[in-house]
């Protein structure tokens, strides 16, 4: 299997500030097909939305593709860790979803969310203002939801451990291959080649200093983000959904990199799917899979 850096993200065609009310910006880029349907897209905690280009260069031929990093990630400037919560991450997604329709124009709008972005969407009615409520339908890879009967101090410990881990990884690299040959053998075995070079281009950047790379999100901010969602996500409620729903989870029988994946089959509202042998980056694994499941949901709900 090569591992050629074969994926080079394209030149959004255009890119959009959007403020919020502590001063912080998001970074709202345009590419795709304008005349397509609009689906937005966002991504998991630590990582960055180019990162997924494997998955939505699939898409930018048919669709109008509007991508945005959270806070504290890819595009965006690095602000205090203070503002790096989960409600000012709610709050970032509904302004978001506000400022796309006065700078784009209003249009039905499909949200396309992995991971923390995810999370964000199911506690927006309850933390916000529910502006999400207003995208079309959703589409979830892998949210980081826990098992029903899972107990509390279960839940607790788990987080713990995973914040613990982050808090103790390297955060500053010599160059972008060292930190291309890590992941690729710890976190995307199961990846697209490219997938560990593309990675290192997403959610790395050179150091102030000039003595080589650093995290473009501190693993402190994201430690602190997995403290937070271990509360947050208590509060979802999957029962009171305000648009169509889909979740595409990862194998729930494959050891977990993040949260574990479970079978959301039970809940009425939800229509899910997992793709067999994928982990959490499913997007990188089997990014065609995840498209094709992305397309029968809208073709089914008659939303192309």
């Amino acid at each position: 299997m090569t591992t050629k850096a074969i994926w080079e993200v394209p030149e959004p065609r255009s890119v959009c500030d959007v403020r919020h009310d502590d001063g912080s910006v998001t970074k709202l880029r345009r590419h795709g097909n304008p005349g397509g349907p609009r689906l937005l897209l966002s991504h998991g905690s630590g990582l960055a939305i180019d990162l997924y280009y494997p998955f939505w260069s699939l898409l930018q031929d048919d669709f109008d593709l509007f991508l945005y990093d959270i806070r504290n990630h890819g595009w965006n400037a690095v602000g205090s860790a203070s503002g790096h919560n989960v409600p000012n991450l709610v709050l970032d997604q509904e302004r978001v979803v506000e400022a796309l329709e006065d700078q784009y124009g209003r249009a039905r709008t499909i949200g396309v969310f992995h991971s923390l972005a995810a999370l964000t969407a199911l506690l927006s009615p309850s933390l916000g203002t529910g502006r999400t409520g207003e995208l079309s339908a959703w589409i979830l890879f892998d949210p980081p939801m826990f098992r029903p009967k899972m107990g509390d101090v279960e839940y607790e410990e788990l987080s713990e451990k995973l914040a613990a881990t982050i808090r103790r990884r390297t955060d500053r690299f010599g160059d972008q291959e060292d930190f291309a040959e890590l992941i690729r053998h710890l976190l995307l075995t199961r990846a697209v080649p490219g997938a560990a070079e593309l990675m290192a281009r997403t959610v790395l950047r050179e150091s102030p200093d000039g003595t080589g790379y650093e995290l473009r999100c501190p693993r402190e901010y994201e430690a602190q983000i997995l403290a937070y969602t271990r509360t947050f996500a208590f509060l979802v409620d999957m029962g009171r959904l305000p648009c169509p729903t889909k979740v595409v989870g990862s194998d729930p029988t494959l050891a977990f990199s993040y949260m574990p994946s479970f079978n959301l089959s039970h809940i009425e509202t939800v229509e899910y799917d997992f793709l067999p042998d994928t982990t959490h980056l499913l997007q990188l694994e089997q990014p065609a899979e995840c498209v094709a499941a992305l397309r029968r949901f809208l073709e089914a709900r008659s939303l192309l």
